[in-house]
């Protein structure tokens, strides 16, 4: 069995199944079974039965919501929050129609493009999100015809399972299954020749480690992995207009996003009055137990990213970094790393360089508009990037030098199941959501007829 530990507490609330190699046999089995199936229905009808799925986990969406506080750690609105975003964006799914390109109709020949199912999917979840990115994979999988066998981190799958639970009694068996358990799980589920494609959400060494274990089998992969997303601050902007949205740009869900803000770089002569208004902002920002009223900020979800945080923080001010700004914690249990805000740091130092995944925000100043494009650029990982002007126009062409899979513009970030999201470089293979996303679930079928 795993422990499962709440992060607010430090204490186990339940353990669930550790599911191994024979379990893993059996579901895929089913899958199998079940794809035989599951594609041959209509996409209305597939469809439909997503969206009855969706009504009753929205009619669940409170119970959901204390079993991902409890062990995600997130305030319990912002969980709600994160399973209905999750359930519109099947919503939306449900609603497009799968396209069929259409490339020659004439005398000589009919050439059409269709899409089929890729056939059993594998999906692996990260902690920061449990049910967001499971609802990410279950919709795309579902509607166009593959059945999915979801692995949510160990750390966090209680709520995946309930949700499993409740999808069995809308779906027809094996058409969604979870299964709890650890890496070696993980690693089964990448190299086993009944599964054909991995959709993954996590980091960037775990995602090579799935790269190179899929290569065998030849599966297709979506791999959404981590960031060290810059953001660049011009000279124009109106702070107090900007300040609580650079704020929880990078710190919300204690920093814990893959897309969050990592890196802030504003112009030398504006950093104080920036400090300044980020540290008002954190001041007000109560941090605390996501099951009690009137908390913003949950903790830290696990002990061991609590004290790689807490290294970074550490190692920079060893390194000479002021740490300006550190919020205060509650008394007692709970990884509860306060909310700290950096300067006095340059590109080299780990907590820079590296993506701290924690409440957390170094804060680097520039006086050279190509000079801070290119330290922006200098990074493995490149999921987003965000610029902050009153000046459109020029943010826009600042924008267009950045490296990233997506680049706002005076928003950090802003995600929404009608558009693509995934990284380049290191940070990704394909992309989730979208239209785009969902394509991802299937192969290509040309039809080709002579006349």
């Amino acid at each position: 069995m795993i422990p499962v530990i709440n992060p607010a507490t430090e204490s186990v609330f339940i353990e669930v199944p550790d599911a191994g190699v024979e379990h893993l046999d059996a579901a895929v089995a089913a899958a199998r079974r079940a794809a035989k199936h599951w594609a041959t229905h209509d996409l209305p009808f597939r469809q439909g039965i997503v969206l009855r799925l969706v009504d009753h986990v929205r009619a669940n969406i409170d119970e959901l919501a204390r079993l991902v506080t409890l062990e995600q750690g997130k305030p319990l609105a912002k969980a709600a929050g994160e399973i209905e975003s999750g359930l519109r964006g099947l919503e939306r799914y449900a609603s497009w129609a799968i396209p069929v390109e259409v490339i020659r109709n004439n005398d000589d020949e009919l050439i059409e493009v269709h899409r089929a199912p890729v056939g059993v999917v594998g999906g692996i979840t990260a902690w920061n999100y449990p049910l967001l990115l499971a609802l990410w994979k279950i919709g795309p999988a579902l509607i166009t015809g593959n059945p999915i066998i979801l692995k949510p981190s160990p750390l966090t799958p209680v709520a995946t399972l309930r949700l499993g639970e409740l999808a069995q009694q809308i779906l027809p068996p094996g058409v969604l299954q979870v299964l709890s358990g650890g890496d070696d799980l993980g690693r089964a589920m990448t190299a086993h020749p009944g599964i054909d494609k991995i959709t993954f959400t996590g980091s960037e060494r775990a995602g090579k480690s799935i790269m190179a274990g899929a290569g065998a089998t030849l599966k297709r992969l979506t791999l959404e992995l981590g960031g060290n997303d810059p953001g660049i601050v011009l000279d124009d902007v109106d702070v107090a207009s900007i300040a609580a949205d650079l704020y929880w740009g990078a710190l919300s869900n204690c920093g814990q996003v893959c897309a969050g803000l990592k890196r802030l770089y504003v112009p030398q002569h504006l950093a104080p009055v920036i400090e300044e208004a980020l540290a008002e902002v954190a001041n007000g920002v109560k941090l605390g137990n996501g099951l009690d009223d009137g908390v913003d900020m949950g903790p830290v979800q696990n002990a061991a990213q609590f004290a790689k945080v807490r290294g970074y923080v550490d190692d920079a001010a060893n390194r000479g970094a002021d740490v300006y700004f550190r919020g205060e914690v509650p008394e007692g249990p709970g990884y509860f790393h306060p909310v700290t805000l950096v300067r006095g740091v340059d590109d080299s130092v780990p907590l820079v360089r590296e993506e701290q995944f924690g409440p957390v925000l170094p804060i680097l100043t520039y006086t050279d508009l190509d000079d801070v494009i290119a330290r922006a650029n200098d990074s493995e990982l490149a999921l987003g990037a965000s610029v902050w002007s009153s000046d459109e126009r020029r943010a826009i062409e600042v924008a267009e030098r950045v490296e990233a899979g997506t680049v706002w513009v005076n928003q950090h970030p802003m995600l929404s199941s009608d558009v693509p999201f995934g990284g380049v470089k290191q940070s990704g293979l394909g992309v989730e959501q979208s239209i785009h996303g969902v394509l991802e679930y299937t192969n290509y079928r040309v039809l080709r007829v002579k006349r």
